[in-house]
């Protein structure tokens, strides 16, 4: 079933989620087709009815030629040109998830005319979504002052066999489908795991059994902040049935600040959905098409740095932070359980000759790891230089994978938090609370209680795996 759009605003996250991730096919309805194609009369109008008019990559070169005029048939030749020399970036490859996001972004400059884009060409790029195997895009090497080594290996091949008129070669590469695309990725990806984290800390806040006062409803207005509100009553409704018999005492505060580092990681997910949304739905196009209004009868071409999206890697890094601190209360809340001085649980939870205290030195080396990968992103300094035009480079491929690399040591760190519970619960006997008993189930299917000394990386590797399983799913069901 193909999903019709027919306006920017059509292009939502979940339609994105839809599309991108789900394999859904789309088209462009016939609103959409109509703009288009008024829109391209138009552009031709004014291309061809003011002598004098200058538009970037259309009556000029490109890049550091843009000072270079170019009229009559040396504009049509030049027009002709398909993009395949921007294909240069080589190295790790983005999910084809990601290059199917890529495809749909790029419709945001053109659903409405404002790429003035050939009509054909814009119906063209969106069949690249019917089932089509896209061309492999590399994360790696993305240093360029726009997305073209992002956007030329998807739609260079396509360029060479279609008959392209002025801008049209430009309107493919131009903007920042890629920056919508990855900030769009990062938010799904991330959402999908704050359930799985929050349902893992739960149930280390049940194995040490942790007084529920920490998560109690009045601190809700006592700290005022939505998100840590959300944690707060996100914890509760996991644990309303868990033991009766609780500490006498206060837990660690690694337990306590629960809530509030959760917060923090639901208030960036909220964060990268806001702009994800507006990414997705904004027209970034370089140069772009205003049609005829008052005092421009026949309409204006602007440039713009539309192309540069300076709100997604900022908060790509903020994913990332959220995650690395997510892995030192994890290892934190690994240390406490095997430490029957803070667990009154017996010593590395020993059952028989079982031994886990190991699982809390590669605790530390994923959190360390996710610490490195969360490293602020910045705009490339003065040292980095640039060529031509072109001197300011947005790293926002950079910024998706250190998240992506923070996400999956997040993983790695509540696996091994997930076996240390549930191996606490099992030397004390006690159930799982009925909201987390699915998860004990799961977790124990790939790693069982130890009762006798056995290697455990294979185990752990298999567990994560479920655990993955469940953030990256294509199910229509993403609970």
């Amino acid at each position: 079933m193909h999903v019709e759009i027919n306006f920017r605003r059509d292009i939502t996250l979940d339609l994105y989620r839809r599309v991108a991730w789900q394999g859904q096919g789309l088209r462009l309805g016939g609103v959409a087709i109509e703009c288009m194609k008024k829109r391209r009369e138009e552009f031709l109008r004014l291309l061809d009815g003011d002598p004098n008019v200058t538009i970037y990559g259309v009556t000029t070169g490109y890049g550091h030629q843009a000072s270079f005029r170019l009229d009559g048939e040396a504009r049509r030749v030049h027009a002709r040109r398909a993009p395949k020399d921007t294909v240069a970036a080589f190295g790790r490859a983005a999910p084809e998830r990601v290059t199917r996001g890529i495809v749909l972004a790029r419709l945001a400059n053109f659903i409405e005319g404002h790429a003035a884009i050939t009509p054909e060409l814009a119906i063209a790029v969106a069949a690249l979504l019917d089932g089509a195997t896209l061309p492999k895009v590399s994360v790696s090497g993305q240093g360029g002052a726009g997305e073209i080594l992002w956007a030329g290996p998807l739609f260079a091949e396509l360029a060479e066999r279609f008959p392209l008129g002025e801008k049209d070669a430009l309107s493919l590469v131009n903007g920042s489908p890629a920056a919508s695309a990855l900030i769009a990725d990062a938010a799904i990806a991330m959402r999908r795991r704050l359930s799985l984290v929050e349902k893992v800390f739960a149930l280390s806040a049940e194995a040490i059994m942790a007084p529920l006062e920490a998560y109690d409803p009045v601190f809700e207005a006592l700290w005022g902040d939505r998100y840590e509100a959300e944690a707060l009553r996100q914890l509760r409704s996991l644990l309303p049935d868990g033991g009766k018999e609780r500490r006498r005492y206060q837990a660690p505060v690694s337990y306590r600040i629960l809530p509030r580092v959760l917060g923090q990681l639901r208030r960036a997910i909220a964060q990268a959905e806001e702009i994800a949304e507006s990414s997705l739905q904004s027209v970034t196009d370089n140069p772009v098409f205003l049609p005829p209004e008052a005092g421009y009868p026949l309409g204006r071409v602007c440039s713009n740095g539309g192309f540069h999206n300076a709100r997604a890697y900022p908060a790509l890094d903020n994913l990332a932070a959220a995650c690395a601190d997510l892995c030192a209360l994890a290892e934190r809340h690994t240390t406490k359980l095997l430490d029957g001085r803070y667990s009154l649980l017996p010593d590395q939870l020993q059952a028989g000759d079982g031994y886990i205290g190991i699982l809390g030195f590669v605790q530390v080396g994923y959190a360390e790891e996710a610490r490195r990968h969360a490293q602020r992103t910045f705009l490339p300094g003065s040292e980095a230089g640039g060529f031509g035009q072109n001197d300011v480079a947005p790293l926002t491929g950079l910024a998706w994978l250190a998240q992506e690399e923070a996400g999956r040591c997040l993983d790695a760190a509540v696996t091994m938090l997930a076996t240390v519970a549930s191996q606490a619960l099992h030397v004390s006997n006690r159930p799982a609370p009925l909201q987390l008993s699915e998860l004990l189930t799961l977790i124990r299917s790939e790693f069982p209680p130890v009762s006798e000394a056995r290697t455990f990386s294979g185990e752990l590797a298999a567990l994560m795996s479920q655990f993955r399983r469940k953030i990256y799913h294509v199910a229509v069901d993403d609970s």
